[in-house]
């Protein structure tokens, strides 16, 4: 997985490249009054040199990465939940987050090594740590979790080594926070517009997408009388993330765009339908085994549906120059009239 770069060179010019794209367009001067001035220069379009993007959108894949990201997500979720419950004596959904969390990791670290496409790529990703770099960081979280929540829920399958099973649930929950939040640092680090302006609100929307998704898988698996903890970090998530999106979708003027637009505004409007379903279901009846059952599927379909639809709005963003260089143009104007920039809404 590498992270997006701005292409050297590159910039906007005018509508003057291939005859095909030639648009003659004349426009009249003074609110088109009779004998106002007419423009003999065409209009400006956004565009780069040979056509390219003005940055260098992320060679990650689709479906891999999406997937990655809400399998990661649950499975932190999940492991924080299966070391509550063990603390509090909730059994079967003690051992019901521990399989969601140890399947999940070891199914996170597959879609992840298919996306690098060898798996000694996973391996050199570690023979460094760089503390700036939240791809470099998180792969030391992603390797002790893994190891740590599948060994968990091996052992658990297995009925062995009671101690080392706590001890290793314990291990998975402390890197679990950090799991589902990091790849939202990620993202946001990077140069793709969409992605990189909501820096704020990116983890808080995985790390709450990802305790949607554990809460209500783990709900749904779990017996009524033992999912309250569950029920209520689903609806916790759920909550977080309708917030935190809505920010991303409204807050960012012109970057905000394609988080609307096409296929990314199909998914996460029925990301977000999914979601406020969910939740709503949990609280009215959760407490019975059909609607946690309906209820935790609807979590899960809308944590999933989130995490494609920011992957597409940021790579939508990414192949369009212009939401590169209106930002750009908007804070230079800023800094020359000596003022905080402002985002075009």
């Amino acid at each position: 997985m590498t992270e997006g770069i701005t292409t050297p060179g590159a910039g906007w010019r005018r509508a003057d490249g291939p005859p095909a794209q030639k648009r003659q367009k004349r426009r009249r001067r003074g609110g088109g009054r009779p004998g106002g001035e007419v423009a003999m220069v065409e209009e400006a379009e956004f565009t780069s040199y040979y056509g390219r993007p003005i940055i260098k959108p992320p060679v990650w894949k689709t479906p891999d990465v999406p997937l990655y990201l809400f399998l990661g997500g649950a499975a932190g979720s999940s492991s924080i939940m299966a070391a509550l419950a063990d603390l509090t004596d909730r059994p079967a959904l003690t051992r019901n987050a521990r399989y969601v969390s140890g399947g999940a990791a070891i199914a996170s670290v597959v879609f992840l090594v298919h996306d690098l496409g060898r798996p000694e790529r996973f391996l050199h990703m570690l023979r460094v740590i760089k503390p700036t770099s939240p791809l470099s960081i998180g792969s030391y979280i992603l390797a002790p979790f893994s190891a740590a929540a599948g060994a968990t829920a091996a052992v658990e399958l297995l009925g062995w080594f009671p101690r080392l099973k706590r001890f290793g649930g314990v291990v998975a929950a402390l890197f679990g926070g950090p799991l589902a939040t990091y790849t939202g640092v990620l993202f946001a680090n990077t140069a793709v517009p969409s992605w990189h302006a909501a820096h704020k609100e990116l983890p808080f929307v995985f790390g709450a997408s990802g305790m949607a998704a554990g809460g209500g898988l783990t709900m749904a698996l779990s017996p009524i009388d033992e999912a309250g903890p569950s029920r209520k970090m689903a609806v916790a998530g759920a909550a977080i993330e309708l917030a935190a999106m809505h920010r991303v979708e409204t807050e960012f003027g012109i970057v905000s765009e394609p988080y609307h637009e096409g296929r990314a505004g199909r998914l996460l409007r029925a990301a977000k339908s999914c979601t406020a379903a969910g939740a709503a279901l949990t609280v009215v009846a959760g407490r019975r085994r059909a609607g946690a059952v309906v209820a935790g599927a609807l979590l899960a379909a809308g944590s999933l549906l989130t995490r494609f639809g920011v992957f597409e709005a940021g790579m939508a963003s990414a192949r369009d120059p212009k939401y590169t260089v209106v930002p750009q143009r908007e804070r230079l104007a800023a800094r020359e009239n000596g003022h905080a920039p402002t985002i075009t809404r």
